[in-house]
């Protein structure tokens, strides 16, 4: 069972993004605060549940945090300012739609970029730690495969609905035999070594 704060009758904002890693879309990040006392023992790592297990998951936290928002960084933004930027700026995003301020911010991963003044600890795979990081990543991951399932109904060769923008062999090879759309970051490598070039001639 995940641990329900760091330190007890604090407000903890748990932090978490999905879609670092990925070769279309946005990125998106949650925040999520849970009340005091609050504990459920079926949250975990998002990566480690099933679609139907996160599905059901997201509507608890949405009905049960005392505040919760998700938030996330366009394709033209991570390209301005790069994904690790990105991420934490979504982070930032998702924390100022917060209606409760928190006091302390439970952030997964190594890094963060500070949000004003607020104090933080970064917590290396948080999410399978803390009960507000793992809401946070569940939020996170369910809101952005939600979105790519949209956008697979404009773009239906990419099959954005089932491997939501990764880079799966059949995620490249629609690529290199379709192109890049305007979802896809153009600040990564789309393609392997010796094709990233070729890939925006005449488009």
């Amino acid at each position: 069972m995940l641990l329900p704060h760091l330190e007890p009758n604090r407000l903890e904002a748990g932090c978490d993004e999905a879609g670092r890693g990925c070769l279309a879309g946005p990125v998106f990040a949650a925040a999520v605060i849970f009340p005091p006392g609050y504990s459920d023992p079926e949250l975990n790592d998002s990566k480690k549940l099933k679609e139907a297990d996160r599905d059901k998951l997201r509507k608890r936290i949405e009905e049960n945090a005392l505040t919760w928002r998700v938030a996330s960084y366009s394709v033209e933004e991570v390209d301005k300012y790069n994904i690790f930027q990105s991420s934490y700026r979504a982070m930032h995003r998702a924390l100022d739609g917060l209606h409760t301020p928190p006091e302390f911010l439970l952030v997964d991963g190594k890094f963060f970029i500070p949000y004003g003044e607020m104090p933080y600890e970064c917590v290396i795979k948080g999410d399978g730690k803390y009960q507000s990081i793992a809401a946070a990543g569940i939020l996170a991951k369910t809101h952005r495969d939600e979105h790519m399932r949209k956008l697979h109904v404009q773009y239906p060769q990419y099959s954005w609905n089932t491997n939501a923008g990764y880079p799966t062999i059949a995620h490249r090879r629609a690529i290199e035999e379709f192109g890049a759309t305007e979802h896809h970051r153009k600040s990564f490598r789309l393609l392997k070594e010796g094709k990233q070039y070729s890939l925006f001639e005449n488009k």
